[in-house]
């Protein structure tokens, strides 16, 4: 059989524990052995972020900015056990953060739906797509342990020696923490074009989550640029019966329980880490749901699994016993990953191979072949394979549908 040609790189980031051993099954079985594609690879394992003092976290990073389309499989970012467990020489900031920072940009988070297999939230019977802004705040805080009594002060020292603004944050009358936030305009206005073309290619309206009535500068500056940007696509969302509207974050989430979804949701960065998460339960798996980071002008992306490192299946995976991982949003990394690199490259037979893939993993789970966190939700009966099982049989089903 011949292998479908890819032009241009892509860069490979490997992760940790059951989420890199999938990542390696899914690779050796479902893409090398029909895809012809040079993958610049990177060990973004936490016993190799250690060995580099995480350098390889940001060359991966610069690369994949490089080649303009990367892949990552999940990763451990380390608290205080897992410092002890591994012997770190100190905890490692989150490889996400430090990529999506180099990159930029608005990750869009987006289930896979099975007709057969139920949702925790039944009526969400459309998909929701969660665009997370991908810059800035909780992942490039600066943190301080306030050790006793004192003040707290946020400054602002103009580059032009003008006068400095300074606030107190806080009197300390004792022991505390103190956190920094912030982001900047030409990052939200890209998160917000992102954003609104996204909605008008899938014809979804768009929703902007904020605290407005509590961060008034803050979130309200978010609310500002949003409405600038969209001045410039009022006129394509009119014709195609699209609506824009900012709401309150404690609205949206109500708001996103009632529907029956087809909306994109736009986060800050936080929120959206969250609300991804939240979504994904109620449309039934992590497993499930798809991750793509994608820059303004859409010529850059990372996609990535959306799920942790599996760590409980990995104990069992290292005792020889099999494991029902749902390796599908590993699959899906993938497959997106090819299918923008076709995209960019201009080869649809690429984009093809990707979306007969994807194709042909829901078919199987359409027909009864699934992990056990799908078949849990179906019934304790319904049977269910082992994550390398369906890897095996996604492989045979897709050789015989290529040849």
């Amino acid at each position: 059989m011949v292998k479908v040609k890819v032009n241009n790189p892509i860069v490979e980031m490997e992760g940790d524990e059951m989420a890199r051993i999938l990542w390696q099954w899914v690779r050796d079985q479902l893409i090398l052995p029909f895809v012809d594609v040079q993958l610049k690879q990177f060990d973004l394992s936490i016993q190799n972020r250690e060995h580099t003092d995480d350098r390889v976290t940001l060359d991966a990073a610069n690369a994949a900015k490089e080649y303009g389309v990367s892949l990552k499989c999940s990763t451990i970012t380390p608290d205080r056990a897992r410092q002890q467990e591994f012997g770190l020489t100190r905890l490692y900031a989150s490889p996400n953060g430090t990529i999506r920072n180099v990159l930029d940009g608005t990750i869009f988070r987006e289930p896979v739906i099975c007709p057969n297999v139920p949702r925790l939230v039944p009526h969400w019977s459309k998909p929701v797509i969660v665009a997370r802004h991908a810059f800035g705040e909780q992942y490039r805080a600066q943190e301080l342990v306030v050790p006793g009594p004192g003040l707290v002060k946020l400054v602002y020292e103009p580059a032009d020696g003008a006068a400095p603004m300074t606030h107190t944050l806080h009197e300390f009358r004792g022991a505390g923490v103190a956190l920094g936030l912030f982001n900047v305009d030409d990052s939200i206005r890209g998160f917000a074009r992102a954003c609104f073309n996204v909605g008008l290619q899938r014809g979804y309206p768009v929703y902007f989550s904020h605290k407005g009535t509590v961060l008034k500068q803050y979130d309200g500056r978010f609310k500002e640029i949003f409405n600038e940007v969209f001045s410039e696509f009022s006129e394509a969302y009119a014709q195609a019966a699209l609506v824009y509207e900012p709401r309150l974050i404690d609205d949206m989430v109500a708001f996103s329980l009632k529907s029956s979804g087809g909306y994109l949701w736009a986060c800050k960065n936080y929120d959206g880490d969250v609300q991804s998460d939240y979504m994904a339960q109620g449309y039934g798996s992590a497993g499930l749901m798809t991750s793509l980071l994608m820059s303004p002008d859409g010529c850059c992306v990372e996609t990535e699994t959306a799920h942790g490192t599996a760590v409980r299946h990995y104990r069992q995976h290292q005792r020889g016993e099999p494991t029902s991982t749902n390796p599908l949003a590993t699959i899906f990394a993938w497959t997106r990953a090819l299918w923008h690199r076709g995209r960019l490259d201009g080869t649809p037979d690429v984009m093809n191979f990707a979306v007969v893939l994807e194709r042909t993993c829901v078919d199987l789970i359409e027909a009864g072949t699934m992990t056990r966190d799908l078949a849990s939700l179906i019934g304790v009966a319904h049977p269910s394979v082992s994550a390398e099982a369906f890897v095996r049989h996604a492989a045979a089903n897709l050789k015989s549908r290529l040849i």
